[in-house]
């Protein structure tokens, strides 16, 4: 359910799956290269009024032929829209998973990401302008390792992909920096029980937009690309640009970078950053994002239990929670809705799993 609902806001949802394995399969299809379309639709209700968004995955078909190929489609109000840039302006939603209790031990394209999720809430077009870099940086590397093998490159499109790097990663470097700076001092109005952080980006680009015009900055990425064409083939990906940024983050009561407070301490700095970071919105937008908190309890005293759902009645901000124990949720007591998911057999030609 959590996923399902990961997929309305713009990017590949809160477990990353590869979209072509998110339908149902069937017993005995679990291997096989039919395509398995699916959907999700909802009515989203806010302050702005009432709107039908719907997404799913679609086999693409050509002159009424169903090819192998597939399609993500987006709809609002049962129109086609454009892209997932449209999702991203009608509905935003942040998650945590238990799997990002490991954040800040773990490599910096993990903390990437969850710092590009930030950014959306408030600029939807972030994530348009991350795919068309990311695009573009990998076509450069193609042309440029296929020029390190034979022997020739075509420059004039090596620079036509560079001149798209340089324009998506400053704006891509400017977005989160400008984010980071808000955020901030939305922590600094107080996070409850949960300790304050402080978030920095640790970038080239971004150090250079600290004493640099985004102009300036611009003209020295185009000329680091072009002095770095013979050594980045050899690499995995660009020496410079936002694709190589990492995101610190500091314990601010006790002056200690993340990676070296405690497992529960970690946790606490990720549930303050995502409280702050819907607090944000909400003053920014009007709008505040769903949150998705899957095992959110689990690991949490009794009093950061409860901590937390003060924090939530407070923002007055739809929350999805799991776990296994309702124990853990008795201090919501009547006020929330419960929900119980198990799996069922039913006995027709086959044994066929379902949600009930």
């Amino acid at each position: 359910m959590l996923e399902a609902i990961s997929f309305l806001v713009p990017g590949r949802g809160i477990r990353r799956a590869r979209l072509a394995d998110v339908g149902h399969r069937k017993p005995g299809e679990e291997f096989s290269n039919q395509i398995h379309p699916w959907a999700i639709a909802a009515t989203i209700e806010n302050s702005h009024g009432s709107v039908e968004i719907g997404t799913g995955l679609q086999p693409v078909i050509k002159e009424g032929i169903t090819s192998n190929s597939t399609n993500r489609t987006v709809k609002i109000d049962g129109v086609p829209a454009k892209g997932q840039i449209e999702l991203g302006e009608r509905l935003s939603a942040l998650w945590l998973t238990p799997d990002m209790e490991r954040l800040f031990l773990e490599g910096a394209s993990g903390r990437r990401r969850f710092l590009d999720r930030l950014v959306f809430g408030s600029d939807p077009a972030h994530a348009n302008r991350l795919r068309t870099y990311e695009k573009a940086m990998r076509e450069r590397s193609i042309l440029l390792a296929q020029g390190s093998q034979f022997g020739s490159t075509d420059t004039s499109w090596v620079s036509v992909l560079e001149k798209t790097m340089v324009e998506k990663g400053v704006a891509i470097v400017a977005a989160r920096r400008t984010l980071l700076e808000r955020l901030n001092s939305t922590i600094s109005m107080g996070t409850g029980l949960f300790p304050s952080a402080y978030l920095q980006v640790i970038c080239e680009l971004d150090g250079w937009l600290g004493t640099m015009s985004a102009i300036e900055v611009e003209e020295k990425f185009s000329h680091r690309l072009l002095q770095n064409r013979r050594q980045d083939p050899n690499a995995r990906s660009p020496r410079v640009g936002p694709h190589r940024s990492d995101l610190l983050v500091s314990h601010l009561d006790k002056n200690l970078p993340a990676d070296q407070c405690s497992t529960g301490e970690q946790k606490s700095l990720l549930i303050s950053i995502v409280l702050a970071n819907t607090r944000l919105q909400g003053l920014e937008r009007g709008i505040r994002p769903i949150l998705l908190l899957d095992e959110i309890t689990a690991h949490l005293d009794m009093e950061r239990r409860e901590a937390l759902f003060a924090e939530i009645k407070e923002l007055g901000v739809q929350t999805w929670m799991t776990g296994s124990d309702t124990n853990l949720f008795a201090p919501w007591g009547d006020v929330v809705q419960h929900f119980a998911i198990s799996i069922k057999k039913v006995f027709e030609s086959k044994l066929t799993p379902l949600i009930t």
